[in-house]
């Protein structure tokens, strides 16, 4: 680091050189990153501003989920909205979340780069909400794109403003979670507004960058036909971006964690949706002209 980002803090703690590091698996939440201590508040701060470290809640190798090919999924801890339906609530605050060094991710990727490359893989940035901490995961994405290596965020699209044009070529796929077409309905199911979402994927489109479509459909709250149809025409506005829409029915697998949290789960009893709101849901995105799954 330059002078201008040198911490006042203790000596930086090498995970890599404890005797434990030989033994760390591939899986298994922070396994094997450096983690600064001895960080005042202000030292975080700035370093968070600057990229120099990312909140980090856990990663994971996988295949065919956030992405194509073999991907390593870090999720971030922090994010601005509350949905109803959230998996992760435990990831809802950055300050929950493990400092990781740029440098360690970096070597993360680094070490898993031929994988990556061979199985058309890839890193994710997911959460939480990725964008709330865009300087690292920008960083981070435009040291893979150098080594090659194919980079994918995964996100809301609500914190569209943090991101610039240069942050945003270094992406080549986004997951863009468009959760509800109406704007009554989103803020309903999220807290917050829609239209940063709608801003955000027209970026993307403009850069000429892929975007996937994820709705999750949830009976009673995100299944009216009209909401579908609103989600389904702001598709479109995103034009060829747009490769498919992932259909993602409510499950309840996140309610343990809202439990162990102690925060009050508002779909506490919602079933998840029939085999025939599916079907319909699907057939109206179908009918727009897009490949749905």
């Amino acid at each position: 680091m330059d002078e201008q980002t040198a911490f006042r803090s203790t000596t930086r703690h090498m995970l890599k050189e404890s005797k434990t590091y030989a033994s760390q698996t591939l899986m298994g939440g922070l396994s094997g990153f450096e983690s600064p201590i001895g960080l005042d508040r202000r030292d975080r701060i700035r370093a968070l501003k600057t990229g120099d470290i990312g909140f980090v809640h856990s990663w994971d190798i996988n295949t065919s989920v956030d992405g194509p090919g073999t991907r390593m999924t870090v999720f971030m801890s922090g994010c601005p909205l509350r949905c109803q339906y959230c998996q992760n609530p435990d990831t809802w605050k950055m300050r929950d979340g493990k400092p990781v060094y740029l440098e360690a991710m970096v070597k993360k990727v680094e070490r898993y780069a031929d994988l990556f490359k061979a199985t058309g893989g890839g890193i994710t940035f997911s959460g939480g909400e990725s964008m709330m901490q865009p300087a690292f995961v920008s960083r981070v994405f435009h040291e893979a794109k150098a080594m090659g290596v194919h980079t994918c965020l995964d996100t809301s699209g609500f914190l569209n403003r943090n991101y610039t044009d240069a942050m945003i070529d270094d992406i080549d796929l986004c997951l863009l979670d468009v959760k509800s077409g109406d704007p009554d309905t989103y803020e309903r199911v999220t807290g917050g507004i829609l239209q940063p979402t709608i801003d955000f994927g027209r970026r993307l489109a403009g850069r000429g960058k892929k975007i996937w479509v994820r709705f999750v459909l949830v009976p009673g709250l995100t299944d009216a036909e009209e909401n579908v149809d609103k989600v389904a025409r702001i598709c479109q506005s995103f034009g060829d971006a747009v490769e498919h829409i992932d259909v993602l029915p409510f499950h309840q697998l996140g309610r343990p964690k809202w439990h162990e949290l102690r925060i009050p789960y508002p779909l506490e009893d919602q079933k998840g949706p029939s085999k025939a709101c599916k079907d319909r849901v699907r057939e109206q995105f179908e009918s727009y002209g897009f490949r749905v799954y």
